[in-house]
């Protein structure tokens, strides 16, 4: 009865002229993103970036490469083309001349007009102590959530248990002035945590003084070139955008993620050195959590590094801060005209060592305290070619690199090829680069994507990966292959509705579930199909409508099936104090392979990845409150229903019952 009440939902549609929010925009482009992130990936920096470029649009005039890479939908040959179409033709009139650029498609266009204008009306002020105090913008969010139902950890009276409460906590600060000074502060308890803030993160970064491009005191992140060589903080993989696999560096930032790992701490800074030539220097001191062991000499030897940054049970609270980890190096970079070329040098040192392990498919890992690595990367556009493609070399070990090319083929069609190969003793601890495995390494692959627009209305996004792994990994004991395929079809007659199919499939090998002598590989294929509708029903109240079905198939054994339905109702109106959203999802799923993940709307700031599995009902609630001009309040109520389930989750997060439910407060006050 319910799911065909979703079913009827989801057939219905309803072309209306309403505009779309830039907020439901926003909204559009992280779930597109986010896809292919990790479950506890902070999106933070992201959705804030558009944020403040959508109250402080960039001047076309006078915008730079890094400022457009910071728009994360725009490819480097768009970028390219950006600048050529501005040398040639001179500053722009009106921002639909943006239509002109070879490569601007129509959705690229519509994409760009929220953060882009002609002038500026922000001052170049100095930065006097009245100034910073008059013109400098604070935002202050305090964040509190707990989930009501109580997990077997908190409950436990012997053996590993949570030692602290089950409420998260965050507070996060950030003052800008200008795009000249930007300073942070973060501090973070997980669920299971003592009460004392478990993570905090600090910063305080200058912009444009002197021949200092940047200057950044604490926490901050690096990226260069195609994320081979320095690579940390934000980054894509493959995407429905098939150009997403060009990756845009954007050199040194400041830290403004509440995740626990990914990040350096210490001091940067970018400088000018000539015209063409510019230097970034680090320098970076960590404690890491680290799992040790005693060697054969009684020695405390590094057994995994724990990237999680929880610390709720004994073991957890036990292996923090066990390792130091320094990082220091340099970035140079070349820049003129269409050719840009940077060399990378950085030294990683520990206090403990890695050592060698005895399983054959980890043969080839690092060993040792002290990893030294070198990187040359490069781009060049020439007309409709961008070419662009790194080469990387940890010291006395392997070598990797990558090679691609985005390709203008007409105003209507535009490809990327792009070639890996990454040698099994490759060793990098910032290494991000575009790969099937979680890092860059014993790995071979080819990648060819195509957007098409054949009409007005219509896009088509197609990409094939074939991949190898020429020796063993984890649970595939001989080496291996596999393919992934995408297909996705998007349909928009007007900004207020679009509908969506996608196909995507994915094939690898596995060793077999069977008890046999010899472990031989079967095959492993995952297939999906979704089919999405957004559309406005008036300005205050949108739809989206979705239907997925996944399917997992291993060897000989039968193939399983999953599907997903789910009914978002937003509701915005543009005078009121009070908006909101609500999800009624319905899921019947056999097992975790087959499992289907879909994004979830949430408060400002915070991201929610919900993996479905199981048969059961998912809902949430999301209401923002408007209570003075520079105070806002968010709740968040989320509820997860299995009929026939006697517990949910698993070990020290198992519930006794059938029903899993969050709730989230979080205040933002602007001054």
């Amino acid at each position: 009865m319910y799911f065909r009440v979703l079913l009827m939902l989801f057939l219905y549609s309803n072309i209306v002229r309403a505009q779309t929010a830039e907020a439901g925009f926003i909204k559009d482009l992280m779930e597109s993103l986010a896809e292919n992130l990790p479950e506890d990936y902070d999106l933070f920096e992201l959705e804030d970036r558009l944020i403040y470029f959508s109250k402080h649009p960039i001047n076309l005039n006078q915008t730079h490469a890094a400022e457009l890479k910071s728009l994360v939908f725009l490819s480097p040959l768009q970028i390219s083309n950006f600048f050529a179409y501005l040398k040639a033709n001179g500053p722009f009139i009106d921002v639909l001349e943006l239509q002109s650029i070879p490569n601007f498609d129509a959705e690229t266009v519509t994409r760009l007009l929220p953060f882009v204008a002609i002038a500026n009306n922000s001052l170049m002020r100095k930065p006097t102590l009245k100034n910073l105090r008059l013109f400098g913008e604070n935002d202050l969010f305090i964040r509190a959530g707990r989930t009501l139902d109580m997990p077997k950890g908190f409950s436990k009276l012997t053996g590993s248990k949570y030692l602290g409460t089950p409420e998260r906590l965050l507070l996060r600060y950030k003052y800008n002035f200008a795009q000249r000074i930007d300073a942070g502060l973060i501090a973070e308890k997980d669920a299971g945590e003592k009460w004392s803030a478990d993570f905090k993160s600090a910063h305080l970064a200058i912009f444009n003084t002197w021949r200092f491009n940047k200057i950044v005191l604490g926490d901050y992140s690096l990226q260069f070139g195609q994320g081979l060589t320095l690579w940390s903080g934000f980054a894509f993989g493959k995407a429905p955008d098939v150009t997403s696999v060009a990756k845009k560096d954007l050199g040194l930032r400041p830290y403004h993620s509440s995740n626990e790992y990914a990040f350096l701490r210490g001091m940067a800074t970018t400088v000018t050195l000539t015209k063409y030539l510019v230097f970034t220097g680090f320098l970076s001191y960590r404690k890491l959590d680290a799992s040790l062991s005693l060697n054969n000499e009684g020695e405390e030897v590094l057994t995994t590094i724990n990237e999680t940054g929880y610390h709720r049970t004994e073991s957890e609270i036990k292996n923090r801060n066990r390792l130091t980890q320094l990082f220091f190096g340099g970035a140079l970079q070349y820049q003129r005209n269409n050719l840009n070329i940077g060399l990378i040098a950085h030294r990683t040192n520990y206090n403990r060592a890695f050592t060698a392990e005895t399983s054959p498919y980890r043969y080839d890992d690092f060993s040792g305290k002290t990893l030294t690595n070198l990187g040359l990367h490069y781009t060049y556009t020439y007309r409709n070619f961008y070419l662009f493609g790194e080469i990387a070399k940890s010291l006395q070990s392997g070598l990797a690199y990558v090679n691609g090319a985005l390709i203008s083929l007409s105003a209507k069609a535009s490809a990327v090829v792009l070639y890996r190969n990454y040698a099994s003793n490759y060793h990098n601890f910032f290494n991000q680069a575009m790969a099937e495995a979680t890092r860059a390494t014993n790995e071979r692959g080819l990648y060819v994507g195509l957007n098409l627009y054949p009409a007005k209305s219509w896009a088509i996004a197609v990409y094939a990966d074939y991949f190898k792994f020429p020796w063993l990994k984890f649970r595939i004991d001989a080496p291996s292959d596999g393919y992934e395929v995408l297909g996705q079809l998007s349909y928009m007659p007007s900004k207020t509705f679009k509908i969506q199919l996608r196909y995507k499939s994915e094939l690898k090998q596995q060793n077999t579930d069977l008890a046999v002598p010899i472990n031989y590989l079967d095959e492993v294929k995952k297939e999906s199909y979704r089919a999405d509708v957004n559309w406005q029903l008036n300005r205050s109240i949108g739809f989206q409508n979705r239907l997925e079905v996944s399917q997992y198939h291993k060897g000989a054994s039968g193939a399983e099936f999953g599907y997903l339905a789910y009914q978002d109702m937003s509701y915005k109106p543009l005078r009121t104090r009070l908006s909101g959203n609500i999800r009624i999802a319905y899921f019947n799923i056999p097992s975790f392979n087959s499992r289907i993940y879909a994004y979830e709307d949430d408060v400002l700031y915070s991201f929610s990845f919900g993996m479905y599995s199981g048969k059961g009902w998912r809902n949430y609630l999301n209401l923002k409150y408007k209570l003075l001009k520079r105070l806002d309040i968010w709740v968040r109520y989320a509820l997860s229903f299995y009929p026939r389930a006697g517990t949910v989750g698993s070990g020290l997060d198992e519930i006794e019952g059938n029903k899993k439910s969050d709730i989230k407060l979080q205040f933002r006050y602007q001054f």
